[in-house]
């Protein structure tokens, strides 16, 4: 039996549109430097299109569930940049990235094998990040040098995220919120900012990036506790709404901090 016509169709253009958002995101990360890139990094610009898309497809108790998965994964992705950033400081692109994606992998197969609550979800956060943050603070005041784009850039940015969205979409039937949650979160824009970036202009300044990430990727941790909340209790909708709104504050928060301090 040929595939839905219908459904290709949709699933290409939700593909093309969560495309436009990571590549959007990921030219203006590498044109404002370390700081308000990470702050941009660490906006859901790939895990919300991917969560849109799912509460089309499913009801707001799946996309509960699914947030209580995507939670403990917030943390693998906070041990993943700090093993790219302590490795690029002095490997290559292979060894760190390489390293960096297989820590993210492993941590996500231990945070399948358990069902996770909201509390649970919150406390490997904060242990993580309590953990993480000291150490990543001495790796983020690095001058970001001028980036020149490659043809490429785009068309690699496009397909990574396109891909997460095609994954999602079409298998969140079958494998339910669990892994759909799970694979969700995983790090398209910090997967594409290690890759291009490492070779362009070096280890310490693409790793600043990621070090200045820390704070904002906490802040989308709590987002994706007020989507569990929020669609658990008002829908989908609301659930949503709710935690771009808590990432985008907390955000602006961070900026408006980091300003204050420098003027001081």
């Amino acid at each position: 039996m040929s595939p839905d016509p219908h459904f290709i169709l949709f699933l290409l253009l939700r593909m093309a549109i969560a495309a436009a958002f990571v590549v959007t995101a990921s030219v203006i990360t590498e044109r404002s430097g370390p700081v308000i890139g990470a702050l941009v990094a660490t906006l859901p610009i790939s895990a919300g299109p991917s969560y849109v898309f799912l509460a089309l497809d499913h009801d707001a108790a799946f996309i509960a569930q699914g947030a209580l998965s995507s939670l403990p994964v917030n943390a693998a992705t906070i041990f993943m940049c700090l093993t790219y950033v302590v490795l690029a400081q002095r490997h290559s692109v292979v060894v760190s990235c390489g390293s960096a994606f297989a820590v993210w992998i492993v941590l996500a197969s231990i945070i399948r094998q358990f069902d996770w609550s909201l509390i649970a979800g919150l406390v490997v956060n904060f242990i993580a990040f309590g953990i993480c943050i000291p150490l990543l603070a001495g790796y983020r005041h690095v001058k970001m040098p001028l980036v020149t784009r490659r043809w490429y850039d785009v068309p690699m940015r496009a397909a990574l995220v396109a891909t997460l969205v095609a994954i999602v979409v079409s298998t969140s039937g079958w494998v339910g919120p669990r892994i759909s949650g799970i694979i969700a979160l995983y790090p398209v824009v910090f997967s594409s900012i290690m890759v291009i970036l490492h070779p362009r202009i070096g280890g310490p300044p693409t790793a600043a990036v990621l070090a200045n990430s820390a704070w904002g990727l906490l802040g989308f941790g709590m987002a994706i506790a007020v989507v569990h909340v929020g669609a658990a209790n008002f829908g989908s909708a609301i659930g949503l709404s709710l935690a771009l709104t808590t990432c985008i504050a907390w955000n602006l928060t961070l900026w408006w901090y980091g300003r204050r301090k420098r003027l001081a």
